[in-house]
């Protein structure tokens, strides 16, 4: 079979390394793709946006299925149209996007399915959010830009002035839409408690376990500075017991998918739950519809069946007629961002010695924003730039393997953080 992998980042270089070792593979392509991806996949380019080209590309290719990585394509409907044009791909239609592309959406499925989640209060204008927290609201309380903002719509403010700020940024084009063209936005209560990551394959019908993760959002030690699209994750969340995945199972997944079908519009693909664990059992933080980035780099490597059965099984309903093996080890994953990141940052710089880093036992370097030179040179392409991912037997293990690989790494405009995994290791002594 001949696969498309669309996405140019870590998440898809994850997606085409296991993709690349099921023996039913014969050709795979990626669009865009990155330095990294061309070593297991043909890197093509085509315009996302135009789905036409990409049906005419795989009906050329003679493309089996298409695996779409990023959340933006399925929201715009890539699936819906390549399922019109015969051509089976791995990920939810437009309308079942929805899950990620609107927050207001998912609070209202929950609202209808008694789905466990934060108390909230919806607004369409920046006057009458700005009126609630300077009147109602409890500190710290968290500001959500509705649609799509590359994982940077969510400002936990402190205080009045702070709130005021994120709200400003969620009607003014900053995260997505403006005012006029309908921006929304979402204020809902903090919660206190661990967060983790559950990872479900739906087929519309079915739903199985694809496993647990924690990710670090803030761009430094500690967890402090600003948030990112994620610095470090890594597979299984010990805090997640099967007690907890059972009941976030029960009272969480089952009834959204169950709602989701009954609307008419089944849920097919992967399901990231973003959980909060509260003194009060498992709550829904948010929904994404794509596999999580780094999340994606430390689940994939886990993974002892056949990528490519799994994923074609899931995009054809037939999940529930296969199994599902997962590794007992642990996998680890180091974010090597360039400097400045999250804000701007330089593209160009060098890196050398990542070859290195690969032949350690257990190390595999995805690459989430490198470009080729054409003196074959591997350049920095963007903000996060290198997923450096060790599998181990232990999460400990896996850490101590992960940052050997990273000191191999000879990048001197990158910055990363140290303390991946401090709250599993803690918990663990």
């Amino acid at each position: 079979m001949n696969v498309l992998v669309i996405g140019g980042g870590g998440r898809e270089h994850a997606l085409c390394w296991g993709l690349s070792k099921s023996p039913r593979l014969e050709q795979l392509f990626c669009a865009p793709g990155n330095a990294g991806i061309k070593e297991v996949a043909e890197c093509i380019t085509l315009d996302l946006t135009n789905h036409q080209a990409v049906i005419d590309f795989c009906r050329v290719q003679n493309i089996g299925l298409v695996v779409v990585g990023p959340e933006i394509p399925l929201v715009a409907g890539i699936v819906d149209d390549l399922t019109s044009a015969g051509i089976t791909a791995f990920g939810p239609t437009n309308a079942a996007a929805e899950l990620e592309g609107s927050k207001t959406f998912t609070k209202q499925l929950c609202d209808e399915a008694s789905i466990p989640t934060a108390d909230y209060e919806w607004f369409d204008t920046g006057e009458s959010a700005k009126a609630y927290v300077a009147a109602g609201a409890n500190y710290p309380t968290v500001i959500k830009a509705d649609g799509l903002a590359a994982g940077k719509g969510v400002t936990i403010a402190e205080d009045p002035d702070a709130a005021t700020a994120a709200i400003n940024a969620c009607f003014d084009g900053t995260h997505g839409r403006t005012e006029t063209e309908g921006a929304e936005v979402i204020i809902e209560e903090f919660l206190q408690g661990e967060e983790a990551s559950l990872f479900i394959l739906a087929d519309g019908t079915t739903a199985k376990l694809l496993g647990t993760a924690q990710d670090h959002k803030r761009a430094l030690d500690g967890d402090k500075g600003p948030n990112t699209g994620g610095m470090g994750a890594y597979a299984p969340a010990p805090v997640m017991t099967d007690a907890l995945i059972e009941e976030a199972m029960r009272t969480i997944i089952q009834p959204t998918l169950e709602t989701m079908a009954k609307r008419g519009t089944p849920y097919r693909g992967i399901l990231y739950a973003g959980l909060i664990l509260t003194d009060k059992g498992p709550k829904l933080i948010e929904y994404n519809v794509r596999f999580g980035d780094p999340e994606c780099q430390v689940i994939i490597p886990r993974l002892k069946s056949d990528l490519l059965d799994v994923l074609l099984a899931t995009a054809e309903g037939r999940l529930s007629s296969i199994t599902i093996d997962m590794s007992d080890s642990a996998a680890l994953t180091v974010v090597m961002a360039a400097k400045g990141y999250p804000g701007p940052v330089e593209k160009g710089s060098p890196i050398k010695n990542v070859d290195a880093a690969n032949a350690l036992e257990g190390v595999t370097v995805f690459h989430a924003g490198t470009k080729s030179a054409p003196d074959g040179a591997l350049l920095a392409n963007g903000g996060r730039v290198l997923n450096v991912t060790a599998v181990a037997d232990t999460i400990a293990a896996a850490k101590a393997q992960a940052y050997t690989a990273v000191d191999l790494i000879d990048w001197p405009e990158s910055h990363h953080r140290r303390d991946i995994a401090w709250r599993a290791l803690t918990q663990s002594v």
